[in-house]
């Protein structure tokens, strides 16, 4: 009952009324009649300001009691208790304009912080909005639309042009465009087949199409986002506790100075004001505001950041470890090199004959190389007396010709040997890191395919833009040595620690602390999830990323975009910055306050007006962060 007639009071409506009676007040100042009040007003019973005291003062005072009572230690010493001793102190000379002003801006200050806040939150409401409500599943040859709640794993759905697709889920039939911005940030819609994943949430914009429920309820992907948004919301900074005991400290200080002053002046007029205007007010709003409305706009771009903490220490960084599969390339085999040894034998024929024979194959390097032949246009072959050999290779019979695909080792055992342009390009193929598949008939081996991961093509412009920023890049990764410098050489990588295990990941990751670095850690496995959260600042890809790879880290790429990393760095940097600012400019403000208030040039009221005005300035800077351009 209290706490709900506190909100109400605290509310937009209640303190326009605070606002109101509070002018009614203002104006015999205005008009030099400060003496007349109640004449000027002798149609109410009572000096207007007291309105503003009950309906700005009575929410203060109840945070103040209630922080009193639940806080620990020294936090129990609020600044909304420093603000109510200079409510009182007000009142207790008869100054209840003042009063009134110190709980009015105080109100409008917290107004405007939850503005700010709201704003930053815009794009959660709006994920939450986007949360389809329904979906139409099959069922016995018959479509009914069910509540998304009721949707489970293995049920097979009916998405039509302009739906959200209600679950994640896997295209079984048909062809579509799907509008995923809410989910990766592209601006442009993407094409999907049968086989390609969707995402809840997201926007069929054109063809109909059937698609098998994989993760639903709150395994969905937008059920993801919305809970690391709202897990953001509820962790401060440590700038923001640092303020908020600071708030703390000058509560006595404010009172040994104010005790101080009178004491010196024998006016209590001088203490009072210096209570008034010592309210850490902007100190406390500093932080909070410019947090949230950072969290905000990372939010926009794709960006989920659990935490202000993570987002400080963040701007602290200087070495920036990368996991190279799935981070710096798409984590997928593909067809880099096409090398053929026989005159006879085009490329594009070595390719038709080796997937035609790999057709049949469970293996990931065959499956590979037949995506790639169907994504060229090549029709393929039926692979007859195909004969697998685990782990070596595969015999198959194409168009009547006996194949043999495999390694070295698995040739030699049908009697045909690899010859020195063989085993040249065999050896340049395992410098770059890539597998190789060789291609023989029953004579001689006919060609080659190397296969690679693919790196993702921003990756450089990122590496470079990090050393703009005096950020030193590693690549830690479990693949070989050869494979690991070639993928940092293109990727402009500084440096390069290959062959190591998971917990050899975070052993190099503490070494890197205990010489004094700050580290943030970039990875998408379960295998990443220990050095994630050993760094100071983790990142996932998120979404391609592990489930446990994303609890791990603080910080989620919801577009798998490496390049938005120097993004990241700026924001935090740019977020401190702006805190640091307005932690100094309310500093100052509160100084040249206090001083001007010990030469008696400031009153309760006046000292109000200037020392609040500098609130809601810290409180306007940081919403302007929401809007802040990088360049």
């Amino acid at each position: 009952m209290v706490k709900r007639m506190n909100d109400f009071l605290a509310g937009l409506p209640m303190t326009i009324v605070a606002g109101a009676f509070l002018l009614l007040d203002l104006i015999p100042h205005l008009t030099g009649e400060f003496g007349e009040r109640m004449e000027v007003w002798d149609f109410l019973p009572f000096d207007p300001a007291w309105v503003t005291i009950i309906i700005s003062g009575l929410p203060l005072l109840y945070l103040a009691v209630w922080r009193m009572i639940y806080n620990r230690g020294i936090s129990k010493i609020s600044s909304a208790l420093l603000i109510c001793i200079a409510m009182f102190s007000a009142i207790a000379i008869g100054d209840l304009f003042a009063a009134g002003e110190v709980a009015f801006i105080m109100a409008i200050g917290a107004l405007l912080e939850e503005a700010t806040t709201n704003r930053a939150k815009k794009g959660l409401k709006e994920l939450i909005n986007l949360a389809p409500v329904t979906g139409r599943r099959l069922s016995d040859g018959r479509e009914e639309i069910i509540p998304a709640g009721e949707i489970r794993k293995g049920d097979i759905l009916r998405v039509l042009p302009g739906e959200k697709i209600p679950v994640d889920g896997q295209i079984i039939s048909g062809e579509t465009t799907v509008d995923q911005s809410v989910m990766t940030g592209e601006s442009l819609p993407v094409d999907k087949n049968e086989g390609d994943a969707v995402f809840s949430g997201t926007l069929n914009c054109f063809g109909a199409v059937d698609m098998k429920a994989t993760k639903v309820g709150e395994d969905s992907s937008l059920q993801k986002l919305i809970h690391m948004v709202q897990e953001a919301e509820n962790k401060q900074a440590p700038m923001q506790r640092i303020a908020d005991k600071c708030a703390s400290y000058l509560v006595p200080v404010a009172l040994l100075i104010a005790i101080g002053a009178y004491i010196g002046t024998g006016n209590i007029v001088t203490a009072v004001t210096v209570l008034v205007v010592f309210c850490p007010c902007a100190l406390v709003l500093a932080t909070p505001t410019a947090v949230m409305a950072a969290i905000g706009q990372a939010a926009k771009h794709g960006v989920i950041i659990k935490s202000g903490e993570a987002l400080e220490k963040m701007g602290k960084v200087d070495t920036i470890a990368f996991d190279k599969t799935g981070t710096l390339t798409y984590g997928r085999l593909e067809v880099s090199d096409i090398l053929t040894f026989d005159t006879d034998v085009s490329r594009e024929e070595l390719l038709f004959l080796a997937a035609s024979a790999e057709s049949k194959s469970e293996h990931p390097l065959g499956k590979a190389i037949v995506e790639y032949a169907r994504g060229k246009g090549i029709m393929l072959s039926e692979a007859k007396s195909f004969k697998m050999t685990a782990g070596r290779g595969i015999c198959a019979e194409i168009e009547g010709r006996r194949l043999y695909l495999g390694s070295e080792k698995f040739l030699a055992e049908y009697g045909v040997f690899a010859d020195g342009a063989v085993q040249s390009a065999l050896e340049r193929f395992r410098m770059q890191g890539k597998a190789s598949v060789l291609i023989s008939d029953e004579e001689r081996c006919i060609g080659v395919l190397a296969l690679s991961d693919v790196l993702r093509p921003d990756v450089k412009d990122m590496a470079e833009r990090l050393a703009d920023m005096r950020t030193w890049t590693l690549l830690l990764t479990g693949d070989s040595k050869k494979a690991a410098d070639y993928f940092a050489e293109h990727a402009g990588i500084s440096e390069v620690r290959a062959e190591l295990l998971p917990e050899e990941k975070v052993k190099n990751i503490e070494k890197l602390q205990e010489e004094g670095h700050k580290v943030c850690m970039i990875g998408d496995g379960v295998n990443d999830a220990p050095a994630l959260k050993t760094a100071d600042v983790s990142v996932a890809m998120g979404s391609m990323g592990s489930d446990i790879a994303v609890d791990a880290a603080e910080v989620a790429l919801m577009s798998d975009n490496i390049s938005q990393i120097p993004y990241l760095k700026w924001l935090s940097n740019t977020t401190v910055n702006t805190i640091k600012v307005s932690i100094t400019l309310s500093m100052c403000i509160n100084f040249a306050a206090i001083l001007l208030s010990l030469m008696e040039v400031l009153n309760p009221t006046t000292g109000a007006l200037v020392h609040n005005a500098g609130s809601c300035l810290v409180v306007l800077i940081a919403a302007l962060l929401y809007d802040r351009k990088y360049r």
